[in-house]
């Protein structure tokens, strides 16, 4: 590997490790056995090549998960049962992954990765959408796409928090069952 590999790496065991406000310049020289000063040579600052790193580790979990998601559900042609496996994927990826997911929440206090990250939300939600339910609809990105986001975030974060309390697949497809079930149009009068 290059310096600039190293330091990506070495950026990404301290994101995994102290996160991201707390990991200095040292630690990522430190941790990549690069000097400090090719942090600003290859990446400008610190903070970039966090968000680098944070970024290129996102998409391999998103690789990942996609592999997950297509072994979870490819023989069930139930959509509820599909849909709670496709979750109890997620949550057991965030489980194993717990380190990114921290560093991603911690990063977002962050103005620069906030920046980058609102610059990418129409790609995310499009690409959840495709992962999550197949589709390639510009619409379905922004209105399913960030359907998935959101239950992404909040099990993400609800797993963090409490991994034993955190919804399992079934919870949220049954939460969809009955939300889908009884929830009148709105402005409806309920029979």
């Amino acid at each position: 590997m290059g310096n600039r590999e190293d330091l990506l790496a070495g950026a990404r065991e301290c994101l995994f490790d102290k996160g991201y406000a707390r990991t200095t310049v040292r630690d990522i020289a430190t941790a990549s056995g690069v000097s400090m000063a090719a942090i600003g040579y290859h990446f400008g600052s610190k903070e970039a090549l966090l968000t680098a790193a944070l970024a290129e580790a996102t998409r391999e979990w998103g690789d990942e998960l996609g592999s997950a998601l297509g072994d979870a559900a490819d023989a069930d042609p139930d959509p509820l049962r599909r849909f709670a496996s496709h979750w109890d994927a997620v949550r057991e990826s965030v489980t194993t992954h717990r380190g990114l997911w921290a560093a991603t929440f911690d990063a977002l206090s962050h103005p620069e990765t906030r920046a980058q990250l609102a610059a990418t939300t129409d790609e995310s939600r499009t690409g959840l959408a495709r992962l999550f339910a197949g589709t390639e609809d510009e619409d379905a990105g922004r209105t399913v796409g960030a359907l998935y986001q959101a239950l992404l975030i909040g099990v993400a974060a609800q797993s963090l928090i409490d991994p034993d309390t955190a919804p399992t697949g079934a919870d949220l497809a049954e939460g969809l069952r009955r939300i889908t079930a009884s929830t009148p149009a709105r402005g409806a009068t309920p029979a």
